[in-house]
């Protein structure tokens, strides 16, 4: 039998209405007992108290079946050991949830299995267990055979001492936990928190020693571009999902395929499974009216909730006005240094930042020989201090270094040496025309720089603050225009949506302290070497002596 959960054609089910579950060799007797217990579960927060069998969604009654049908009774292994549910608000996700896991406990061949619920936030948590207790509760049958102790948030099935609980999402919490379900809903709130990962290895290692453990992830898009965990956890079950990975995960994602228009209102059913139940796409429209009315900001984090749609760029109201142009100029191939230096008849790079707390930022910016395109490829350097100083961005920057676009140092000063030896390699490949640095920083650079072989004379001093202003309106119109194009790195997305603008009479200022917390470093080396490069250099321009610009 074959257990492949991939779903390959996931673009035309979507668009047609069709089932996200592939075709799977259920066992039917378990797939369709666990269906009989999840439809007669009563909605305890509904008029009429409805059974799920009338008010819940097929799309999920396909999820039950799918978990519950995967389990082997004779060899007693369970063949879908994780399940990955993206869908937005309003589909009943924590009301399912719990009816979900209920389920699991009422039909567990273990005896005094324990299965586990876990939420971002107290509120969530207690939402989800008193749904579940208000379905026994409303039940004869099940009142007589359940233990609820709403106390200790713990419901026990007296038949089996199968019970559920209630968790917090912490490693001294889940340590030491052999569950034979776990269900977090909401990962994608959790995905940044410090030791989310440890968390999630703590939970599938108390399931390994039960062959018919399973683990549910459940949740919506994050509001923020996706990190850490999250991130992960998405892009595995988008490989499954796509076939480029094969495991025993069943990846059921309400997305948009590339190509559709989210603003599109004619196209949200596509990612409304629940519609019809507990939410209509009309019921959707006016709150989107008043997103839109808010703002770009407000529309897209609304949009990520209510559509599912993936944000790689925040956008704030007091944006850089180049962010709005930022994402439409990446381009459809990466770039690389290498790129660069292969398509470019001239380059100036710009370095910015280094201090133990920030980042250390390096822009190359190349001209294209027949476009004359500008084309630019950033890194950035972190040191150990600053995932210290900066835990709620930790996660972040891990994932920037696996992207290839930052480099976690472990000493100090490879950063800086690290650097050299890159402008190093521009100039050998005779196309450097000039590095820009901000003068309070030049003293370990310019050494550094020196050390490696580049020029003197082709080390600028770039003046900061409102002087920036003519870099910052170049970018702006450069990308406006479609001529600066990018590769479109995840890096450097975060940092155009962290930068805020500040207007200083006629002039607009971008600084590292208007964006708070958040960096920006390897933007205002961007903005450093945009002022080299709309001088427009020639080939082998060579400046005399150190000035400042």
């Amino acid at each position: 039998m074959s257990w492949k959960t991939s779903c390959p054609d996931w673009q035309s089910k979507i668009q047609s209405g069709a089932s996200l579950c592939p075709p799977l060799p259920l066992d039917a007797r378990m797939a369709d007992k666990a269906l009989a217990v999840f439809n007669r579960l009563r909605l305890p927060d509904v008029p009429g108290n409805p059974t799920l069998a009338e008010a819940g969604g097929d799309w999920f009654r396909e999820i039950v079946r799918a978990l519950f049908g995967s389990y082997d009774a004779e060899e007693q292994v369970r063949h879908i050991r994780e399940l990955f549910i993206l869908c937005p608000k309003k589909s009943s996700k924590t009301t399912y949830s719990a009816a979900l896991l209920l389920t699991a406990v009422l039909v567990s061949p273990r005896p005094r299995g324990e299965f586990l619920f876990i939420g971002p936030t107290q509120e969530i948590s207690d939402l989800a267990f008193k749904q579940a207790a208000g379905m026994i509760e409303i039940d004869p049958v099940l009142s007589a055979k359940c233990l609820i102790q709403h106390h200790v948030k713990k419901i026990t099935y007296r038949p089996t001492g199968a019970f559920l609980k209630v968790k917090s999402f912490s490693p001294s919490v889940v340590t030491g936990s052999k569950p034979s379900g776990v269900l977090i809903d909401e990962i994608h709130v959790m995905g940044e928190m410090n030791n989310a990962d440890r968390v999630i290895g703590q939970l599938r290692g108390g399931l390994v020693s039960q062959p018919e453990a399973f683990l549910v992830n459940i949740t919506t898009q994050s509001e923020r571009a996706p990190a850490g965990v999250f991130k992960s956890e998405l892009m595995k079950a988008r490989k499954v999902r796509d076939g480029s990975l094969e495991a025993p995960i069943l990846p059921i994602l309400y997305e948009f395929p590339p190509g559709i228009d989210w603003r599109d209102t004619n196209k949200w059913w596509m990612v409304t499974p629940n519609r019809g139940k507990s939410i209509t796409v009309d019921r959707l429209i006016p709150d989107y009216e008043q997103a839109q009315a808010s703002g770009e900001e407000e529309l897209r984090r609304w949009a990520s909730q209510h559509l599912n749609v993936e944000i790689g760029l925040a956008l704030m109201s007091d944006r850089w006005a180049g962010a709005d142009f930022w994402e439409i100029q990446a381009a459809p191939m990466p770039v690389t240094l290498q790129t660069i230096l292969a398509e470019c008849e001239v380059v100036d790079v710009g370095i910015d930042g280094g201090g133990l707390d920030d980042l250390l930022g390096l822009a190359v910016l190349g001209r294209r020989r027949e476009t004359h395109e500008w084309l630019l490829w950033t890194h950035a350097w972190a040191h150990p201090s600053v995932l210290e100083r900066r835990k709620s961005e930790a996660s972040r920057f891990h994932d920037f270094a696996k992207d290839g676009d930052l480099t976690l140092v472990k000493q100090i000063g490879d950063d800086v040496t690290e650097v050299a030896d890159i402008v190093a390699e521009v100039e050998a490949a005779g196309l450097l025309d000039q590095v820009g640095v901000d003068p309070s920083g030049l003293g370990g650079i310019i050494e550094a720089l020196h050390a490696a072989g580049v020029p003197p004379e082709k080390i600028i001093g770039i003046s900061q603050g409102w002087k920036m202003t003519g870099a910052i309106k170049t970018a702006e119109r450069k990308l406006a225009e479609g001529v600066l194009v990018h590769g479109g790195q995840s890096l450097m997305n975060w940092c155009v949506g962290n930068a805020k603008v500040e207007p200083r009479g006629n002039a607009v200022i971008i600084t590292k302290q208007a964006a708070g917390f958040a960096k920006i470093d390897p933007l205002m080396a961007m903005f450093n070497a945009v002022t080299l490069m709309s001088l427009n250099p020639v080939t082998n321009n060579i400046t005399q002596g150190f000035v400042e610009l």
